[in-house]
């Protein structure tokens, strides 16, 4: 199975601007700039995609996680916070924070399928450079 992803780049790194859009149509020519990178401008920059890919990524493999016990979970609300460290030019840590209404589930059982989800994510995988950290309540 493969995805895409197309970027165009004009212009210098610190004044030109770029467009970004995907296979499935959901980004089409979307901006991004230095501006939307390391300021407040408007727009979309990778590292807050990187933060949508991994949270959707980690909810998932929780969910399978969790329906493998033989419970549904009723919802799992994931934040991820990518930090990009500009001195380093690396992104250096992604902390995530998950909210999840399942019944059923022991607190030891929770945190188990938690850490699983946390190592086994596909995209956790491919970030194994950053520090990943996770705060995790079963609500």
């Amino acid at each position: 199975m493969k995805r895409n992803a197309t970027a165009v780049w004009n212009g210098t790194g610190k004044d030109g601007k770029g467009i970004v859009s995907t296979q499935s149509g959901v980004l089409k020519d979307n901006q991004y700039s230095f501006k939307t990178r390391f300021e407040d401008g408007i727009g979309t920059n990778p590292e807050e995609l990187i933060a949508a890919a991994h949270a959707s990524c980690f909810s998932m493999k929780l969910s399978f996680n969790i329906s493998a016990e033989g419970t549904t979970p009723e919802e799992i609300n994931t934040k991820a916070d990518v930090n990009l460290n500009p001195e380093k030019g690396e992104i250096d840590t992604i902390h995530l924070t998950v909210k999840v209404k399942a019944s059923g589930l022991s607190q030891e059982k929770f945190d188990e399928l938690v850490a699983d989800a946390k190592e086994n994510c596909p995209v956790s995988k491919v970030l194994k450079g950053a520090t990943i950290t996770i705060d995790a309540e079963l609500l």
